[in-house]
């Protein structure tokens, strides 16, 4: 990275900015940023992301080759590539500078670069393998899939994505299956108290936590993953007869769900992992391993059980039925409309559908309504920012994937005057979510005064709001007032 070789101006692509950069936020979202851990920024521009950090305890350092090229480049437990591979336009020094990154991080490495999306990159003057703005500076778009490509066949490692443009190298192979399983695992819950009984209360203190644990794990613990299994075992004989009691004052059922939660979890993460090469069985944590013989008994059932889940979601036909069998989303006639949040109440085949999308985008910044498609293979991420606050949110952006063709397609609705909208939000939802109920009340009312007949008419801002004129009603917050008639 030495600017002052290069005729092309790649000092004017450091902008300056307000808030944390993309990778690095998402790397905060996925919990891989912490004050635990140190942080090095590698073609750090002005240095924003340091200072963003610092202000939440997480000591950070930085290098560049213009705002700050007297600072020392030292390892750190991740290090963030953020948009430098795009700005140099010799492939050479391009890689050489991703290995050098490569190099200093510990832990992880963080590699973002420009993605090509439909009307991106096409205006300007063909440069090597980029192209040349009218600033004068290089940039090379990248295809999603080309910059996986790119990543892996350069460090010779998987990377992960972590949304459009945005990758994941992590060191350690354990670690990285660590954090995919965490992608695809629901929290716990951890069973009530129903009856009472006396030898329970005389041991609370110590039950308590291992119900704790119990919950996490949907099985028995090692002595290496609960610290008070002695005291357990000195004081009931075994974990099993601690168990024993534990379902007898909490109920059978909750921790039969449990156990299932779990064992579709495994199924989700080993059927998406099929798309990578799986690791062997010691290629996992501890833990992990430890779960596929409590809940599948081998390792090789386990992965033959997630290879047939996996085969079925690529048939339409079973997407399909899988999507009328869902007891939460809203299905339309050609797909199945979910909010993020009751995507973990659908079952394993359409988790398996819509996380194969998620292994090649990774998270969609805002996207908090998933469109399943019923026949045609692909997925959808659909941004509403103010889903909660307002009563129609109109929709931001959309992203659009086939599966069949890793195509991608975004929509960009922010300049839209007449945006398309959201109507009956609750059907989206569990009916455990908070705000289920709210949004019903709104929708009850709504249906009782014939607002929502003709939905063709009203998908769209104009449309309600002249709907909402014409029978004399308005909406404030989540609740229907009809308006004061005019005076004659």
């Amino acid at each position: 990275m030495d600017a002052d070789q290069s005729p092309i101006l790649r000092f004017k692509t450091a902008i300056r900015r307000h808030d944390i950069s993309r990778p690095v936020k998402c790397a905060l979202a996925d919990g891989l940023l912490s004050p635990l851990v140190t942080f090095f920024d590698f073609g750090c521009g002005h240095g924003e992301d340091i200072d963003l950090l610092g202000a939440q305890g997480i000591s950070g350092k930085g290098w560049d080759p213009v705002f700050r090229p007297n600072e020392p480049v030292s390892e750190a437990d991740v290090v963030n590539l953020g948009y430098v591979l795009n700005v140099i336009e010799d492939p050479a020094e391009r890689s050489s500078t991703l290995r050098h990154a490569w190099r200093i991080a510990r832990r992880l490495l963080v590699v973002s670069t420009l993605v090509r999306i439909p009307g991106r990159g096409n205006a300007f003057t063909e440069f090597g393998d980029g192209v040349l703005t009218s600033r004068g500076t290089f940039q090379k778009f990248f295809e999603q899939a080309e910059l996986r490509e790119y990543l892996e066949a350069e460090l010779k490692t998987e990377a992960i994505p972590a949304t459009v443009g945005v990758f994941y190298l992590f060191k350690d192979d354990a670690h990285r299956q660590q954090f995919l399983a965490s992608r695809v695992r629901r929290g716990p819950a951890v069973p009530r108290q129903r009856v009472s009984e006396r030898r329970f209360e005389e041991h609370r203190e110590v039950l308590h936590p291992f119900m704790n644990t119990l919950a996490l794990l949907g099985r028995l613990p090692d002595p290496e993953e609960f610290r008070q299994c002695p005291e357990i075992i000195s004081r009931f004989g075994s974990l099993k007869r601690a168990f024993a009691l534990v379902r007898r004052v909490t109920g059978e059922d909750a921790w039969d769900t449990i156990r299932r939660r779990r064992t579709e979890d495994l199924l989700v993460f080993l059927a998406l992992a099929r798309f990578r090469k799986r690791p062997k069985l010691s290629g996992y944590p501890p833990t992990m391993q430890r779960d596929f013989r409590a809940f599948f008994g081998t390792y090789m059932k386990a992965c033959t059980q997630a290879d047939l889940l996996l085969f079925r979601a690529g048939d339409a036909a079973a997407i399909d039925e899988a999507c009328q069998r869902s007891t939460v989303g809203k299905l339309l006639p050609n797909a199945l409309y979910l909010h993020r949040s009751a995507l973990e109440h659908v079952e394993p085949l359409l988790r398996i559908y819509e996380g194969c999308a998620r292994s090649f985008l990774g998270e969609i910044e805002g996207a908090n309504i998933i469109k399943l498609h019923r026949f045609s293979g692909k997925v959808s991420y659909l941004v509403y920012p103010d889903f909660e606050n307002d009563p129609h949110p109109a929709l931001f952006r959309s992203v659009k994937l086939s599966l069949r063709a890793r195509q991608l397609e975004c929509y960009d609705y922010t300049r839209s005057e007449n945006p398309p909208i959201l109507h009956r939000k609750e059907r989206f939802l569990h009916p455990d979510h908070a705000s289920f109920q709210h949004f019903a009340d709104l929708t009850r009312q709504e249906e009782e005064n014939g607002l929502l007949d003709d939905s063709r008419m009203i998908g769209n801002r104009d449309g309600w709001e002249a709907r909402l004129r014409e029978r004399g009603f308005a909406v404030q917050g989540h609740v229907l007032v009809s308006l004061p008639s005019a005076p004659k």
